[in-house]
C-alpha cells in the first residue's frame, strides 16, 4: 500500500527524460506507488531507464502504454510541443495525467486538454510542483497573517545556465523557450498571489530577446505585471543565465519575505523574512517538492482530496504566457504533430 494506505498508484511512464528520476521515480519509491510501465522513441533507452529504475515493464510504444490497462496514471514528461498531442491521447483513453509544465503549446490547445478532461472525468494536473512544499506555503502564511502588510510588490526570477545547441528546448517546433521552461513557474507564482493582492494580475508589460541561430525562440524574457488592489509584480526567466537563480521576493506594507530557490527548495529551504522587529531566517525542510506533489495527486486520485492544480489553472497558465509572448513581440507556440 502506499504512503497514505490507499491503492498505489499505477503510473505509467512516457519518455526517458533525465528528470523523471527527480521529479517522479525517488517521489515514487519514498511514497509506495507503483511504476508499471515506460515507453520511449528509443527501446533501448526505454530498457535501460526500466532496468536502472525498477520501471515493471517497458512497452513498444507511447500508445500502448496510454492503452495498457494495468496503468492508471500517465506521466507526461516529454518536450513542451509533445505535451498537449499525448495528454490528450491519454485523457480520451480514460488515464488520470501528471503533465510536466507548461500542459500544452498555446492557450488553444490547452482548452482542448481541458474538454478532454472534463470528458474523462479523470484527474489532470500540470506538475507545478513548488506550490506543494512548505517554503511556498510559508510565504502564503506570511501574507495571510499580515506580518508582511498589504502587498506591494514581488520579484521572480528563474534563470539557469545554457542548455547546449541541441536541447528541444531551443526548438520552436516543440514548443521552447525561456518562458515555457522557465517563466511558467515565474508567471505562476504571481498569480498564486492572487487572495492577498485584490485578485488575479493582468499583464502590463513584456520584452524577451530571442536565441542566436533560434528565430522566435525566447533566450530570455521579462513580464511586469499590476494587481487589483495596487501591488505589482516581476515576472523574469533566462535560459542563458551565469548561473542557476530561482528566487522570489514579496514586499509589503511592513516587511518583506525571501526564498532564495522556491522552484527546488529541496536545494535551499530557507525564508528570509525582514520586518520592523528585526530579520529572520526559517528553514521549512529539504524534502522534495515532487515528492509532496506526488502525495497530493494520489490523494486526489484515490481519495477525491481538493487540489490547488486542475485543468482550468493550466489553461490560464498558457492564457498568460501566450499574452506574454505577444507583448513582447513573439508568437504563441506553434502547436505540435505527435
Amino acid at each position: 500500500m502506499s504512503e497514505t494506505g490507499r491503492e498505489p498508484l499505477r503510473i505509467g511512464v512516457l519518455g526517458a527524460a533525465r528528470i523523471t528520476e527527480r521529479s517522479l521515480i525517488d517521489p515514487a519509491r519514498a511514497t509506495g506507488h507503483r511504476l508499471v510501465a515506460v515507453a520511449a522513441r528509443d527501446r533501448a533507452r526505454a530498457e535501460a531507464f526500466a532496468a536502472g529504475h525498477g520501471v515493471e515493464r517497458v512497452a513498444s510504444s507511447y500508445a500502448e502504454l496510454i492503452a495498457d490497462p494495468e496503468v492508471d496514471v500517465v506521466y507526461n514528461p516529454l518536450a513542451n510541443g509533445l505535451h498537449g498531442p499525448w495528454n490528450l491521447a491519454a485523457l480520451a483513453a480514460g488515464k488520470h495525467v501528471l503533465s510536466e509544465k507548461p500542459s500544452a503549446s498555446n492557450a488553444a490547445e490547452a482548452a482542448e486538454v481541458r474538454q478532454a478532461a472534463e470528458k474523462a472525468g479523470t484527474v489532470f494536473m500540470e506538475a507545478f510542483h513548488y506550490l506543494f512544499h512548505p517554503v511556498t506555503r510559508r510565504l502564503h502564511e506570511l501574507l495571510a497573517s499580515g506580518e508582511l502588510g498589504e502587498l506591494r510588490h514581488v520579484e521572480v526570477m528563474v534563470a539557469i545556465a545554457a542548455p547546449p545547441d541541441t536541447d528541444p528546448r531551443w526548438s520552436l517546433p516543440l514548443a521552447g523557450g525561456a518562458l515555457m521552461d522557465l517563466g511558467c513557474y515565474s508567471l505562476h507564482a504571481l498569480r498564486m498571489l492572487a487572495p492577498w493582492a485584490g485578485g488575479a494580475p493582468r499583464l502590463a508589460a513584456a520584452r524577451a530577446g530571442e536565441r542566436a541561430g533560434a528565430p522566435g525562440v525566447d533566450e530570455w524574457l521579462d513580464a511586469d505585471l499590476e494587481y487589483p488592489g495596487g501591488g505589482t509584480g516581476s515576472a523574469r526567466c533566462h535560459m542563458a543565465h551565469d548561473g542557476l537563480d530561482m528566487s522570489i521576493r514579496i514586499v509589503g506594507s511592513r516587511g518583506e519575505a525571501t526564498a532564495p530557490n522556491f522552484v527546488l527548495p529541496q536545494l535551499d529551504d530557507r525564508v528570509v523574512v525582514r520586518t520592523a522587529q528585526g530579520e529572520r531566517t526559517e528553514r521549512l525542510g529539504t524534502r522534495s517538492s515532487y515528492t509532496y506533489q506526488l502525495e497530493a495527486f494520489a490523494a486526489r486520485v484515490r481519495g477525491g482530496a481538493p487540489l490547488p492544480l486542475d485543468a482550468d489553472d493550466a489553461v490560464t497558465a498558457m492564457e498568460l504566457i501566450d499574452a506574454c509572448y505577444r507583448r513582447a513581440g513573439l508568437e504563441p507556440r506553434p502547436r505540435s504533430g505527435i
